[in-house]
């Protein structure tokens, strides 16, 4: 059915039935459901142009005819589902409107709740034309001017999101989601008030998660809560949320229910430096230096995962580097005889936001995974933030990656095709381990294969990031905590009652935390400032510094030429020598003073989000056509919606969300979709899967847009109906199967040589 067809329908059946209530007396529940109708038809008829305006130009944003995807078809679709449930209802209504078994109050519910649904997916269709007259033409993220973009934001975090979170939960994916929806929800909840009580904050257990019966019975309550909590609540909250999963119970239970392999070693890389050859002349060599952003050198932490034992698997050498897990540790069965070591190797970058979750919670996928490719599988428990934040995880994913290579025959393979693949955080983290892996010259993964990535982690509006006003997984407060505390900007002050919730020991540690990040950051700002006093004076006369005090390669990238590995005729070069030359010679300024707060906001030369010159012309005119009148910032962000149109806001207070975004998230090593052309260049083959309902949808098409347009290798597959994060909830239903497949698909792709067949799975 149609969009206008839709609305006329459901317009006829409001005015037949309000009508019908309206004649029924003065009763309260008959008055509220004749004002409930009249409710649906004024926002159904004011709902209906804005989206047929959105339709219009929303295929300027695609990344190809064969892709129709973007944030602005999302958000259509999102009203389209909600319309849907209401003609249903109504239709309903008017079919049992007179019948001794009709349930009034349980109706009338549900309608007022999908109304308010309604009402706010009309506030953010107005939202998404207020991006589409704002932004340059074949922009999908909100590109105002920084105070205007904090406005933004500020106004629609107003918005109220616990209509999303009750009867409606989860209405706009595919119905087998929606049980595990409704029970994440009440265990939501119940955590959080548990969370509250406890003096830690932490010691929850599993049976506590969904003992809050009056949150299962009355989802009105629930969504009110469910929004507090996602408002208000920290980064610590969520940290410990997610990782439920790795409770030993749930744990236990999840390793009984998934695929069976031979191998699963958690394994401790000791934090030593180590030589790769540069591909550009193996004889050369760079030092890989070990992790040591914010904490120090430590060990990096991996786990091997093989459907089949294979050489090098059960050598003594690996053994030395086993971690011990616990009674479930290792799953090492003995075989009479070893497969051979495979061709293939991929390495895994695990999603959870940056602050949350390890392999252990991605080991159920990763198994099913080692089982159909018949792949060594070594996923990276990198650091998570806010204790660790940006830029270790990257040091740790790409020193792993680098070990990996080396020492590829004590994790079964030749490592003759390597894939890197990732969700979410994981996604973003393949990418810059591949950039960091060019920057420093060593060889770069044979392709990527990343599920739902984040590619912007700048806290920037675009239409799919409108979808966070109702997606439970992935609200707009929660994502933009996270990637706060990533970019190391942690520094809002807690409630009273969030004081409280973490007890004593809890504000200790914090408190310490604090202070030594404080430390840190300090420090760091004089040493980059003397440095560059000292790079002004005498840029020739800067002497190599000790090895844990050089630049981090994000830093050093952004100024190299072309060619950042030079002629250089040494046997053993270190990072610093690389990029010695190539800065003294380009720059006044020594290759040592660049900080992240010097790095500022990227040029439009060097970020180009725009497609080719001859795509604007059209995005052009139809830009002109979509706005009828001009929305400024001296008007007001009030101004985008039309007169006589109020959305619902929240009642929960202000939200403790960053609005502003730390210099450090335009880094391209944080925010790929950031980078300049001539890093993008350096990319493997790109093979991205996200979901059409994903706040971060955008992340995806805006990056292979931008893939496509340098000519780089990239696809796009976008799965309809499913949330962020299906990989984690493979074994849910039919749906999330298939997309975890299509995942497996493009691992294919990259594992499968040019003239090859495509390894199969195992017998």
């Amino acid at each position: 059915m149609d969009l206008r067809t839709m609305t006329q329908s459901l317009v006829t059946l409001a005015e037949d039935n309000m009508a019908f209530f309206s004649s029924q007396g003065p009763g309260e529940t008959a008055r509220r459901l004749s004002s409930v109708f009249a409710g649906v038809r004024e926002q159904a008829l004011g709902l209906e142009p804005a989206l047929g305006r959105l339709l219009g130009v929303a295929h300027l944003f695609d990344l190809d005819a064969e892709t129709p995807a973007n944030g602005y078809r999302s958000l259509v679709h999102t009203a389209r589902c909600c319309m849907a449930h209401l003609l249903h209802k109504s239709r309903y209504v008017a079919s049992n409107r007179r019948s001794i078994f009709f349930r009034t109050s349980h109706n009338l519910a549900e309608l007022e709740a999908y109304l308010a649904a309604l009402t706010q997916l009309r506030a953010l269709t107005y939202y998404a034309q207020r991006l589409l007259a704002t932004n340059r033409p074949g922009g999908l993220f909100f590109e105002g001017d920084e105070g205007l973009t904090s406005d933004f934001l500020r106004e629609y975090v107003t918005l109220h999101k616990g209509c999303f979170y009750g009867r409606c939960l989860g209405f706009q994916f595919t119905p087998a989601i929606r049980p595990f929806l409704q029970t994440l929800s009440i265990g939501l909840v119940s955590f959080g008030e548990h969370y509250k009580r406890n003096e830690s904050g932490l010691s929850v257990t599993a049976s506590s998660l969904f003992t809050s019966g009056r949150f299962a019975i009355d989802p009105e309550l629930r969504g009110a809560e469910f929004e507090r909590i996602t408002q208000n609540l920290d980064v610590h909250f969520w940290k410990a949320f997610w990782n439920i999963t790795e409770i030993e119970v749930l744990s236990s239970l999840a390793n009984m229910a998934s695929v069976t392999v031979r191998v699963s070693r958690l394994l401790s890389l000791p934090p030593e430096a180590f030589e790769m050859p540069l591909t550009t002349d193996p004889k050369l060599t760079v030092t890989i230096p070990p992790p040591s952003a914010h904490m120090g050198p430590a060990p990096v932490l991996v786990r091997l995962i093989s459907y089949d034992l294979r050489e090098g698997q059960d050598s003594e050498e690996l053994s030395s580097l086993v971690k011990s897990e616990g009674p479930r540790t290792l799953e090492l069965w003995p075989r009479p005889q070893q497969a051979p070591r495979s061709q293939y190797l991929i390495v895994h970058f695990h999603g959870g936001g940056f602050v949350a979750q390890t392999s252990k919670s991605h080991e159920p996928y990763l198994k099913t995974w080692a089982q159909e490719l018949g792949v060594p599988i070594l996923s990276i428990d990198y650091s998570l933030a806010p204790e660790a934040p940006f830029p270790r995880a990257l040091e740790e994913c790409f020193y792993a990656y680098c070990w990996a290579i080396k020492n590829c025959a004590l994790l079964g393979s030749t490592a003759e095709r390597i894939c890197l693949a990732g969700d979410s955080a994981g996604g973003n983290l393949c990418f810059t381990v591949s950039l960091r892996a060019a920057a420093y010259g060593v060889r770069v993964p044979d392709g990527i294969m990343a599920a739902y990535p984040a590619t912007m982690l700048q806290p920037s509006a675009s239409p799919s990031r409108l979808l966070s006003l109702m997606d439970p997984l992935l609200p707009l407060s929660v994502l933009s905590k996270c990637v706060s505390a990533y970019a190391g900007g942690e520094t809002e002050e807690d409630s009273t009652s969030d004081r409280k919730a973490l007890g004593m020991m809890g504000l200790v540690q914090r408190d310490t935390a604090l202070l030594f990040r404080d430390l840190r950051l300090g420090a760091s700002s004089w040493l980059n400032s003397f440095l560059e006093l000292s790079g002004r004076k005498s840029p020739r006369d800067s002497v190599p510094i000790a090895e844990s005090m050089r630049r981090s390669v994000s830093e050093a990238a952004l100024d190299q030429p072309d060619d950042p590995k030079g002629t250089d005729s040494l046997k053993n070069l270190t990072l610093h020598d690389l990029n010695l030359k190539s800065s003294s010679e380009t720059s006044g300024t020594s290759e040592l003073s660049l900080s992240a707060e010097t790095l500022g906001p990227s040029k439009p030369s060097d970020v180009n989000f725009l497609l080719r010159p001859e795509d604007t012309p059209e995005e052009d005119e139809a830009q002109d056509k979509l706005s009828p009148e001009p929305l400024d910032k001296g008007r007001g962000i009030c101004a985008t919606f039309p007169k006589g149109f109020r959305p619902r806001r929240s009642s929960q207070g202000p939200t403790q969300m960053p609005i502003y975004s730390s210099p450090i998230a335009k880094n391209p090593f944080m925010s790929p979709l950031l980078a300049p052309e001539s890093m993008l260049q350096t990319l493997p083959p790109v093979h991205i899967v996200a979901c059409a309902l994903d706040p971060m949808l955008d992340d995806s098409v805006m990056f292979a847009r931008r893939l496509r347009s340098l000519g780089k290798p990239v696809t796009l597959r976008v799965v309809e109906d499913l949330p962020h994060g299906f990989l984690s909830l493979a074994a849910l239903c039919r749906e999330t199967r298939q997309a975890a497949a299509l995942c497996v698909e493009r691992i294919r792709l990259v594992l499968t040589p040019p003239g090859t067949t495509v390894p199969a799975a195992p017998v």
